[in-house]
């Protein structure tokens, strides 16, 4: 029979991200339905398991010490091996974020297993534990089982609400980890200036722009002046997330006008990523790839354009608006203003 770890980076006074408490939801979700045990195991300067101490777990194991407590491949992956060989599970979760997905494999080839990421839902059919992926450019969903073990899988986010509880004190077994020597050296962190961060994993709405910001408008004039700042001022005051159809991105490359702060980064569709958010909102888009692959995950969707008849608006959007982007978004903008004011 299975048995399961989570695992995840942890430091005392910072709680886990959603993400992590998420995969963390997975894990607890699947060992109930494989009528199976799972563990916790946390790494660290000084990880603490309080936080998650009504979660269920059998046992809470954590690796501490000053140089677990940065993003790097070298102490990572030798923390998540000797949690994993300390637990013993054959099945090992952590969320897919950059620490877990640039170490799972690596993992998975130390402790003579297989690593999955992207891995979008999980399954119990049968007492087999079976992991849902998306292919050719996330049009066909596949069902995987493995018969080798151990497996250790990265989940995505946004396939489970975040496990919630109580904090308690969580009895830890202490982990021997001798991580050896370690060739990079974090110096620090290079971030966004602020204001400038147009991607929010955590938002609740998705805002998309496509190419129709950049063209000429019904009197005949381009105006990507007035579009930039209407746009990042929504983005500031919904504190949405910044998509855009690959047309737009490119736009740049091909030496036409276009939006500065927008990068490959905020790309969605058959090229892009496939956010997942409660809200999206398209605004000057059209045709179908962007929006039936990129926004495949996304709840509730919404379009505004000019052309009732677009690819987009078609039977895609949940509901459509046909107005002029511009004029619909200073009108959203100020009606924001004058909340947040309040």
């Amino acid at each position: 029979m299975d048995t399961l770890l989570f695992l995840s980076p942890s430091e005392a006074g910072t709680p886990l991200s959603k993400q992590a408490l998420e995969a963390l939801a997975v894990t607890k979700q699947l060992a109930g339905a494989l009528g199976t045990t799972f563990s916790v195991g946390l790494w660290g300067a000084n990880p603490s398991a309080d936080e998650l101490a009504a979660c269920g777990a059998a046992k809470f194991f954590v690796v501490a010490g000053a140089e677990f407590s940065e993003p790097r491949y070298a102490t990572d992956a030798a923390a998540a091996e000797a949690l994993g060989r300390a637990s013993g599970a054959t099945v090992l979760i952590g969320p897919a974020g950059s620490r877990w997905n640039r170490t799972l494999a690596g993992v998975a080839h130390r402790l003579g297993g297989r690593a999955d990421s992207h891995v979008t839902g999980v399954s119990s059919e049968g007492g087999t534990l079976g992991i849902a992926r998306w292919y050719y450019r996330q049009r066909m969903e596949g069902i995987l089982t493995r018969t080798q073990r151990p497996w250790v899988l990265a989940v995505e986010t946004g396939i489970a609400p975040a496990w919630q509880g109580e904090a308690g004190t969580a009895p830890v077994e202490a982990v021997a980890c001798a991580p050896g020597a370690a060739r990079t050296k974090v110096t620090g962190i290079a971030d966004q200036a602020a204001g400038q961060q147009t991607i929010r994993p955590d938002a609740d709405l998705l805002f998309v722009t496509g190419a129709g910001w950049t063209k000429k408008q019904p009197d005949g004039q381009v105006k990507v002046g007035e579009a930039e700042p209407l746009i990042l001022d929504f983005l500031r005051l919904a504190r949405a997330s910044l998509g855009s159809t690959k047309s737009l991105v490119d736009l740049h490359g091909e030496g036409q006008a276009t939006l500065t702060f927008l990068t490959h980064m905020n790309q969605v569709g058959q090229t892009g990523s496939t956010p997942r958010h409660a809200k999206g909102l398209s605004t000057c888009c059209h045709g179908e790839e962007p929006h039936t692959v990129g926004w495949r995950f996304i709840g509730e969707r919404r379009a505004i354009s000019l052309d009732a008849n677009c690819g987009w608006a078609r039977g895609k959007a949940d509901v459509l608006y046909v107005a002029d982007a511009f004029a619909v978004m200073a009108k959203v903008n100020a009606s924001l203003g004058e909340k947040t004011e309040i």
